[in-house]
């Protein structure tokens, strides 16, 4: 068993995104081999900022954003994904609430190397 669970139970991602409503927050439901997979619903932009030694995982659930990168845009849709190298400057927007979920290493800021601000944080379990 582990801290959040045993590691044979079922996760309804439904039930999961249900459970909170706010932005830019992402919430961990399970961990891996030094992973964490998170659920984050996001609207409007978020701040410029990479990882530097970390990549990053965004699979789309409802809705869509663009990841945008300084030489370039990609349009994310509903059952697509992306992988974000580490060191690579991105930002996600959403014009509409989008529902994503995150794979990454655990304990990661979400703001990267762009600091603290008010959106930073390491996600929380739910």
């Amino acid at each position: 068993m582990t801290e959040h669970g045993h590691p044979k139970e079922r996760i309804d991602l439904s039930s999961k995104l249900g459970s909170f409503d706010e932005t830019w927050s992402p919430k961990i439901i399970a961990a891996l081999n030094g992973q964490e997979v998170k659920l984050v619903k996001i609207e409007g932009s978020f701040d410029w900022h990479s990882h530097p030694e970390e990549d990053e995982l965004f699979l789309v659930l409802d809705g869509s954003f663009m990841m945008e990168f300084r030489d370039r845009t990609v349009e994310m849709k509903q059952g697509q994904m992306i992988v974000v190298p580490r060191g690579v400057e991105h930002r996600p927007v959403a014009e509409k609430r989008c529902s994503v979920l995150l794979f990454e290493p655990a304990g990661l800021m979400n703001t990267g190397d762009a600091g603290s601000s008010d959106r930073s944080t390491v996600g929380t379990w739910i």
